[in-house]
């Protein structure tokens, strides 16, 4: 994917979107931390994901119970190109070879 981008890992954006159980939150260092190369955006979380009950509890992990707790992530990788004046968001259809 990096071959890609123009200007390589350096011009490469980092969207990431996080569905996050009601009522637990997440590290944003430790989400930046996963991504050594090109710049994060702001992450976005939204009320997602879910629990259940797994049926595992392990103490030295910190578990006060059986809950897993799941998240969903969409990472998206994009760039700017210095060369488009235009203004705003794009969005390409990849049915015209984009």
């Amino acid at each position: 994917m990096v071959d890609h981008v123009p200007g390589g890992r350096k011009n490469m954006l980092i969207h990431v979107k996080l569905g996050i159980p009601e009522g637990y939150s997440v590290d944003h260092d430790e989400i930046r931390a996963t991504f050594p190369y090109g710049r994060l955006l702001p992450v976005e979380v939204i009320h997602g994901g879910l629990t259940y009950g797994c049926g595992r509890v392990v103490t030295e992990l910190g578990d006060e119970d059986d809950t897993a707790i799941v998240v969903v992530a969409a990472v998206s990788i994009g760039y700017n190109d210095p060369n488009d004046a235009s203004e705003g968001h794009k969005t390409y259809d990849t049915r015209d070879g984009h």
